[in-house]
């Protein structure tokens, strides 16, 4: 078995950003690190619309991130820790939109290691230095300079190590131009190791030191050590440093420890400034819970800066320090505003906050204004004895706030997140559609949804109007060259045309010059300032003072079929003839004197448009009935003669020709492409070349059941192609790429361009007798999403055999319940506490539920309609219970009436694995499904993480049993067991009587159920112990898995073991079996093992295309869905297993980590071709395009057709 993996979706869920001017523009971007892939992001500041630049896949796991710029530099670059053991600086240049890496410096081992530096940088702010650190003991120093020639240097690296030292932060000093300075919170762990008894690891202190740089002898030096509070876990650099135009100083340096409850302000020899983090004032708060600080952002304005600290509940809070020159006055903390809890957050000089969420969607904010002036309560240090440092061992009075929406912030983006992405399915079930779509169930607590992804483009529709007919065309044209959007509507009806002009409303005109009485065929603003109509008896060239000037066709032929452009006109007669017009100097339509026969009927046509500068397009594309395209040549010199031809497989229904920019192909200059539809819904994709007219590169692919029509459109200034089949696609160029994607829209008849003032960049469409006007509002997206949302954290859903709801559970640790929130408000008001019902009611979704102390749950059984995309019916879980896990099964002992089984746990905590009791609750459907009434609960000893319907009965995974229930009257019935499990039972899957069962430790195992003697037998597993979280049967004898690292394997047990099992009757000769290794008496064999880089949730066997091969989709919890599609032939293998050797040596990961490595993290790659590595061979050179193709012995273009087949005939992305 040889699989090609490819991510579909990549991972969305942001670890680190920064912002600087990267591109060296006056603009500032964004960098975003999802993990394995960093992104680089253009907010628009007069939109405030974030649009990507550039996505890379770095084939290594990012640790960490920073910006920096040289002294007196424009330009930001970045830095990057990852675990490749190198340092890595990298520059973005703009001509190439892409990462160039500056400079790469190995320090240490690959891998993410405890003390291998890469997990902290912190750069000082003046852009000399840096410092990357390790999780414990190791620090490294680099300094950075630029040579004669401007160019960035680093220096060898300085040690500043410290042995038996845990780091929880690093951050640069801000000092102006003296030594730079590196402040760390390191906890000494070296008497706690020696003491047995435990008195020293309580007596342990955190530390906050300095690190010197000292320029002039190149070494590190500790500077300053002071103990701080055992609970700090942050650091904030605070503005420091003279002026260089004058004596002032811009803060008073020093840096900001965030603290639980607590804030203090640091620096050496200065005295400490402490203010209690505000909490909020909600009585369901557990009161023993402290704050603690996550993120942090300090922004420096002319004369001031301030912070912006969030709290782990989402809070921002506004810090603002007092100081004369380098003495701090006071310290100062109010509530500023509630946003999602942020993994970072990076304040743009426009007036932006980007906030990449720890989970869920990324949010872009405008400042409205900075807080200052309104009546939030402000804690200040001064307030408390001693500057809050009277008592540094014993808390402040607790200060509180009270959340309210926002009010000096303004959402103006979001970037959609699937992070985590924790089940998900792939089924078709929406109307109309020949794909499945992909149900995820994302995120976390109260911003939970269900998000439906089709593969498509989304359609934002302005305007939908019925017509009196069915129209068979539509065109919209401007009156002249000069006008900046577009005039007229034009109509064409089997029996006649309309016009309507585009004003402030859209009305019928009759005085254009156009005929009405016949259909039109073509359409088109010809020379400056005329327009051309093309109808079956002639052409209609309507001049700007009105006069017409008409072509009639020959008695007793019509015009079947026409193209033009602004200087030429090519019509085909019913006589097979083609007749050319060229518009001369005058603005006159002149007929080129002979007439070419064709010798078969002409279906088709299309000329492209004239290029910058030129008279004329040289080439004339026609489609005839007998099959072929032929290339004909509208020189002067040789006008109409047939130059090349192709041959089809079926008659052409339309033809278009268009300049479009395919990096793939030519990074230069647009690619001149003969698009041509069949009738059988088959669109080819041919290059035409510029010089000869020859055609080479032809690509096919399937669009849809209707013949094709094709139309030239603009989309974001650029050229594009509709294609119009059962459904509408659209071929466009995104970020230099191609790309070919469906519309989610309606099926349409005809389009064309649309341009006003209120859509510039609109298109016009028509379906049935409905005309639409539309846009495309966003490019390059994949999937489109469709999204529920849920009350609580998802844990798992499942589909229903009979009608189309999906059953989903949902659930939150540390949670109130709806109906245990109400009674403890009731019991407190009883009491005759004050309740403050505006923070009770606050909405959940944007300020989270209050965090109740462990073991306390809130869960509920959710009943969708994925269709509708609506929740029909919502079943709470009472009794402290949190859900786990769910199943239908038809029950054989109730003539198999399908009930619905869930397993739940009361009091249940997470770490230790723990509960009171765990139950199987029973529900019968009722309302044909659209409710749920429960039967009976059955008791468990152990939480059940895994539920089955098999042969009539339930298999369930009960902590460290498998077990099978059959249905009781007062509760389910205990069938047999097996307990061989050695840590918990995670997942289960069944074919026959096989149950195949993923233990949360040891890998995968094959159970057998033998009836006659009523057990459950472990005949086979895994001879490597894995961290199951998903699996999937591929056939009777092989699974596919993935693990908690990352992995995802393929084992298959030997058929003859398989068939030996299964002709046992009694299983007697598995139990007298010898057992190897200390397991099951049978080994599984391992055919192929890849590193993904994200924790796999689900796997499923599926196919993603109308009749296409089955793939493995699996979807990871950073928002990844990928796809591993089967190579069929050998010769396929050994091509694509090549072109991945060469790209290997070509394509050097931008943070130095080898890509064998990387994908062979925990165990060897193993018959598994990385496809994002070989898709990367489009956006290489063309020098080394050529050098690989060589490689593989293909030509470049047989290596890029190669690569989008299997793309679209796997994934039909």
């Amino acid at each position: 078995m040889h699989l090609y993996n490819l991510t579909l979706q990549p991972a969305s869920a942001s670890i680190q950003s920064i912002v600087g001017n990267f591109s060296g523009a006056r603009q500032q971007e964004i960098i975003v690190s999802h993990g394995t892939r960093l992104e680089l992001l253009r907010p628009d500041p007069s939109s405030g619309k974030v649009s990507t630049v550039i996505s890379t896949d770095v084939f290594g796991s990012v640790r960490s991130l920073a910006a920096f710029r040289l002294t007196g530099g424009s330009k930001d670059y970045a830095i990057l820790g990852s675990d490749s053991g190198r340092i890595v600086i990298l520059d973005y240049d703009p001509k190439t939109s892409s990462f160039v890496k500056l400079h790469q410096e190995t320090f240490g081992k690959s891998g993410a290691r405890r003390i291998v530096p890469g997990q902290y940088l912190a750069t000082d702010p003046k852009g000399r230095s840096v410092m990357i650190a390790a999780m414990e003991k190791s620090k490294l120093v680099y300094i950075l300079n630029r040579d004669a020639a401007a160019n960035l240097t680093i220096s060898s690296p300085l040690e500043a190590h410290k042995s038996s030292a845990i780091i929880h932060n690093i951050v640069g000093v801000d000092v102006g131009f003296e030594n730079p300075i590196f402040a760390a919170l390191e906890v000494d762990y070296s008497e706690s190791d020696q003491d047995p008894t435990g008195e020293a690891f309580n007596r342990t202190e955190k530390m906050l030191t300095y690190y010197e740089l000292d320029l002039g002898l190149n070494h590190v030096v500790r500077k300053w050590s002071e103990p701080t509070d055992p609970r700090a876990n942050l650091l904030v650099q605070v503005p420091g440093g003279q002026l260089a135009s004058s004596d002032r100083y811009d803060g008073p340096s020093g840096v900001l420890v965030c603290c639980e409850d607590h804030i203090i302000y640091r620096h050496m020899n200065s005295p400490q400034h402490r203010v209690p983090i505000p909490r909020r004032k909600n009585p369901l708060e557990d009161p023993k819970r402290g704050v603690i600080i996550t993120a942090a952002v300090m922004h420096k304005m002319k004369g001031a800066f301030f912070f912006l600290l969030q709290s782990e509940d989402g809070d921002l809070f506004k810090v603002t320090i007092e100081h004369q020159e380098q003495d701090v006055t006071s310290l100062k903390i109010k509530y500023f505003d509630t946003v999602p809890v942020a993994s970072s957050l990076c304040i743009l000089k426009s007036g932006f906050l980007f906030v990449a969420s720890e989970f869920g969607n990324h949010h872009l904010y405008q400042f409205q204004k900075l807080g200052d002036d309104d009546d939030e309560p402000e804690f200040v240090s001064t307030q408390y004895p001693g500057d809050g440092m009277a008592d540094p061992s014993s808390p402040l009075p607790r200060a509180f706030f009270k959340p309210r929406p926002l009010d000096n912030l303004m959402l103006a983006d979001t970037l959609p997140s699937l992070h985590p992405i924790i089940d998900s399915k792939v089924l078709n079930l929406l109307p109309n559609s020949d794909t499945p779509q992909i149900f995820a169930a994302c995120g976390r607590g109260a911003r939970s949804t269900l998000r439906t992804l089709r593969h498509g483009l989304e359609v934002e529709e302005a305007v939908s109007s019925e017509l009196p007919g069915i129209p068979n065309a539509v065109w919209t044209t401007k009156r002249s060259e000069a006008d900046p959007y577009d005039s007229y509507i034009i109509l064409s009806f089997v029996n006649g045309t309309l016009v309507l002009s585009i004003g402030e409303t859209i009305e019928e005109v009759q005085d254009t010059g156009f005929l009405s009485s016949s259909p039109t065929i073509a359409v088109q603003q010809i020379g400056t300032d005329a327009l051309l109509q093309v109808h079956p008896h002639g052409l209609r060239h309507v001049l700007a003072d009105g006069r017409v000037n008409e072509w009639r066709v020959p008695q007793g032929k019509t015009i079947v079929t026409s193209t033009t452009n602004k200087r030429q006109v090519v019509a085909a007669l019913s006589s097979a003839e083609l007749v050319y017009f060229e518009l001369d100097l005058d603005g006159q339509l002149n007929e080129y004197q002979e007439r070419r026969a064709m010798g078969s009927t002409i279906l088709a046509l299309s000329i492209a448009e004239v290029p910058e500068g030129r008279q004329r397009t040289p080439y004339l594309a026609v489609g005839c009935e007998d099959q072929t395209v032929r290339i004909v040549s509208l020189d002067p010199e040789s006008t109409l003669v047939p130059i090349s031809l192709q041959a089809l497989t079926a008659p052409p229904s339309s033809i278009a020709i268009a300049e479009m920019l395919d990096a793939s192909i030519n990074k230069s200059q647009p690619t001149l492409f003969v698009n041509i539809g069949l009738q059988n819904g088959v669109l080819l994709r041919t290059v035409l070349d510029p010089m000869d007219g020859s055609l080479t590169d032809t690509r096919t692919r399937f669009l849809g059941t209707r013949p094709i029509k094709l139309v030239r459109v603009q989309i974001q200034k650029n050229p594009a192609i509709l294609a119009l089949s059962s459904r509408s696609w659209i071929n466009y160029t995104h970020q230099n790429m191609m790309h070919f994607t469906p519309l989610i829209y309606e099926n349409l008849d005809y389009a064309w361009g649309f341009s006003a003032e209120l859509s510039p960049e609109g298109l016009i469409g028509i379906a049935g007798n409905v005309l639409r006007i539309f846009t495309i509002p966003k490019l390059g997206t994949k999937l489109k999403e469709d999204v529920i949302p849920l009350s609580y954290t998802p844990r798992k859903f499942v589909t229903h055999p009979e009608n189309r709801f999906f059953y989903l559970i949902e659930g939150d640790h540390r949670t109130y319940s709806d109906a245990a929130a109400a009674e403890k408000i009731q019991t407190l008001k009883r009491n005759g506490t004050r309740v403050d019902e505006e923070v009770v009611n606050l909405p959940p979704v944007d300020f989270g539920r209050p965090k109740a102390p462990a073991g306390t749950w809130a869960a509920n059984i959710r009943i969708i309609d994925p269709v509708e995309g609506t929740t029909v019916a919502v079943v709470p879980i009472d009794g402290n219970e949190g859900v786990f896990s769910i199943a239908v099964v038809p029950f054989s002992a109730r003539k198999n009436e399908l009930h619905l089984v869930v397993g739940t746990a009361a009091d249940a905590t997470v770490s230790p694995r723990a509960c009171t009791s765990g139950y199987l609750r029973t529900y019968t459907f009722t309302n044909d499904g659209a409710g749920l009434e429960l039967l009976h609960k059955t008791e468990t000893d152990d939480v059940p993480l895994a539920l089955l319907a098999f042969q009539g009965r339930l298999v369930a995974g009960v902590g460290k049993s498998l077990r099978l229930y059959d249905i009781g009257k007062k509760k389910l019935l205990r069938k047999v067991e097996n307990k061989a499990f050695t840590s918990a039972v995670v997942t289960l899957a069944t074919q026959g009587s096989r149950i195949i069962v993923g233990d949360m430790q040891e890998s995968i195992q094959y159970v057998v159920y033998k009836e006659p003697e009523n057990r459950l037998l472990t005949f086979a597993d895994d001879s490597q112990s894995r961290w199951v979280t998903a699996s999937t049967m591929v056939d009777y004898n092989t699974v596919a898995a993935g693990d908690r690292f990352g992995n995802i394997f393929v084992n298959r047990l030997d058929s003859k073991v398989s068939d030996q099992v299964d002709e046992d009757p009694t299983g007697a000769g598995i139990l007298h079996e010898k057992p190897m290794l200390m397991g099951a008496p049978h080994k599984t064999e391992m055919l192929c093992h890849f590193h993904v880089g994200d924790l796999i949730t689900s796997i499923h066997k599926a196919s993603l295309v109308a009749g296409g091969r089955e793939v493995l989709l699996y979807t990871g919890l950073h928002g990844t869905i990928g796809i591993l599609m089967p190579l069929v032939s050998k010769e396929d293998v050994e091509f694509i297993q090549k072109l991945e050797e060469h790209m290997r040596q070509e394509m050097v990961s931008i943070v130095g980590r080898d890509h064998l490595a990387w994908r062979g993290y925990y165990a060897p790659v193993k018959a598994v071709v990385d496809g994002d590595l070989c898709e990367t061979f489009a956006s290489l050179p063309a020098s080394k395009q050529s050098a690989i193709a060589e490689g593989a012995d293909r030509t470049v273009g047989e290596v890029l057709k190669k690569l989008e087949q299997m793309r679209v005939t796997s994934s039909g992305l």
